[in-house]
This record gives C-alpha cells, sequence and structure tokens, in this order.
C-alpha cells in the first residue's frame, strides 16, 4: 500500500505543482468548465480513457457546462503518489491546447477551462 500524505503535505504539494485543484473532503479535486453537454463527454471520457490506463479511478460528476474529478486512494484512505500523479496526467492532457506555432490549429471555441 503506498503511504498516504497529510493534509498540509497535500496543499503544499496542490500549491507548488497543481494550483487549480483543490483538497476537498479527503479527496483532490478539479471542476472543468466545458461550456456544452458534449464537451462534458469528451473530457470525461479522456479522464476515464487515462484512469483505466493507470489503473486508478477518480469519481467523476458529468453536468452539462463542467466535469468535477475526484481523486483519492480508497485502500489507502487517503492521498498518495498515485493521486498526484493521475491529477497531473489529467491537467496536463484535458488543458492542452495547440500553440501559435504548431501545424495543429485547434478548435476556438472548444476549450476547456
Amino acid at each position: 500500500m503506498d503511504p498516504r500524505y497529510t493534509a498540509e503535505a497535500v496543499t503544499d504539494w496542490l500549491a507548488a505543482n497543481l494550483p487549480t485543484w483543490t483538497l476537498a473532503d479527503d479527496h483532490l479535486t478539479r471542476t472543468y468548465g466545458t461550456g456544452g453537454w458534449q464537451m462534458s463527454m469528451q473530457v470525461a471520457n479522456t479522464i476515464g480513457y487515462l484512469a483505466e490506463i493507470g489503473w486508478h479511478h477518480p469519481e467523476l460528476i458529468v453536468t452539462y457546462p463542467s466535469v468535477t474529478v475526484r481523486l483519492q486512494s480508497h485502500d489507502a484512505g487517503g492521498i498518495t503518489d498515485k493521486d498526484f500523479q493521475l491529477a497531473a496526467k489529467i491537467e496536463e492532457t484535458v488543458m492542452w491546447s495547440p500553440g501559435t506555432d504548431e501545424a495543429l490549429t485547434g478548435h476556438a471555441d472548444r476549450k476547456v477551462s
């Protein structure tokens, strides 16, 4: 079993690495604004794919304008490295968009916040 982190250590780690995430009810938590059902489903499916590949499964709350992610290592009874690593991978993937100097041009009205 992975060692779990104290609330203070989690808060410090989030502030330094993932400031858009918070610690709420002993879960790493982040709500992504999607602006609509189609993007909510795309974000949820992307997170589902990452979670399955990493074999660590978050709670997802999927609504019309947003997707809320809640992560905790239930077998450890708290936050572990698994939660930090999956949160970072989710953030990197969901928030990615092409840069101005890339061949991929992106879809301006399909961005997540």
